[in-house]
């Protein structure tokens, strides 16, 4: 157990490898009750959504979602998320443990002058996600739910023992799956009915490992207040072509102009393990630092997300990375370790 976001948190339940590989080839579950959950409702629900956020929701069906990013005026990043679409006057916003108290202050402080009420649920919520290739069958059978008839980054609301629950085929693994939202009595429930039937618990650290692998950010390694989505090579999640939203203006610049400095992929020869904060460095000169390194449980190699000065982030640049007193050869490559394998 470790405290993380103001919880403590289990790391892993039996060890990170058995976690990982059950996730890639079964079924594995996670507790993260530890997520915010903020409600926007109103005649202006969508209006302020689309104020705050840089992806783009019009047009969009009901129970659709979109993952982005909340930015502050400078295009540094309050915090990436998820927001459900339950309808036009109504917003259901996934934000990370850490950030909970920051981003509904700053939700809240943006809300003014717009007709929504803004919400924090995450006291009411518990939430587990069941990830990996035999999600979908485990989970229905314990449900007792059409939850198949859910595409991907899509929810339904159901009426299950008394109450409302959300089902979203979303995760954060890179494996298909869904997540359950509900009352933490209902979701201690469900949790036990997942470990009766075979479901392998898993922890924090897993968690990091499979999203790692798949090009996924973290917030406080790829992504912070010192960091655009545009440095952290998700401009496909800001959408200059739809309406006014805080941090338009200088993400555009970014866009237009270029920035300094981005978030790639690298490779190292051999066994040696990056990690966050090591240097990387082109004859014996900084040139960036590791935002998240690991083994790769899945392929095997020692790769690494870092944050690299231009131009050393082109494909195929040679680099190295500093370990304590020792320098590794390591390549620039694409970012996704492993690809995905959502249904689709």
């Amino acid at each position: 157990m470790s405290p993380f976001g103001g919880f403590d948190m289990p790391i892993q339940y039996t060890n990170i490898t058995d976690e990982h590989n059950a996730v890639r080839n079964e079924v594995g579950v996670f507790d993260v009750s530890h997520m915010g959950e903020v409600r926007i409702t109103g005649p202006e629900a969508y209006k302020f959504v689309s104020h705050i956020f840089t992806n783009d929701v019009t047009g969009a069906p009901d129970g659709q979602i979109f993952y982005g990013m909340m930015c502050y005026e400078n295009g540094g990043t309050v915090d990436d998320l998820l927001v459900y679409k339950v309808n036009d006057n109504e917003y259901f916003l996934v934000i990370n443990a850490s950030n909970i108290d920051k981003d509904v202050a700053w939700i809240k402080d943006n809300a003014e002058g717009f007709d929504v009420k803004v919400e924090n649920e995450s006291d009411y919520y518990g939430e587990v996600a069941v990830q990996g290739p035999k999600a979908e069958k485990v989970l229905q059978e314990i449900l007792n739910l059409p939850i198949e008839d859910i595409a991907f980054y899509n929810f339904k609301t159901y009426d299950k023992d008394g109450e409302n629950i959300i089902v979203s085929r979303t995760g954060y693994t890179g494996e298909d799956g869904f997540e359950v939202y509900g009352s933490h009595a209902f979701i201690q429930h469900l949790w036990d009915q997942l470990i009766q039937a075979g479901v392998k618990p898993c922890g924090l650290g897993c968690r990091d490992t499979l999203r790692f692998e798949v090009g996924l950010p973290l917030y406080g390694d790829e992504l912070s207040a010192d960091i655009s989505p545009i440095e952290a090579s998700l401009s496909m999640f800001v959408k200059l072509d739809k309406p006014e939203f805080i941090g338009k203006d200088a993400l555009a610049k970014q866009k237009t102009e270029g920035v300094k400095r981005r978030i790639v992929g690298i490779e190292l020869e051999g066994n040696a393990i990056p990690r966050h904060g090591y240097p990387v460095e082109i004859d014996g000169v900084k040139v960036g630092e590791i935002t998240t390194g690991y083994r790769s449980i899945s392929t095997g190699k020692s790769v690494a997300m870092a944050m690299i000065d231009k131009p050393n982030d082109k494909l195929g640049t040679k680099v190295e990375v500093r370990i304590r007193k020792k320098v590794f050869p390591a390549t620039v490559v694409k970012k996704r370790f492993y690809d995905k394998n959502y249904k689709k």
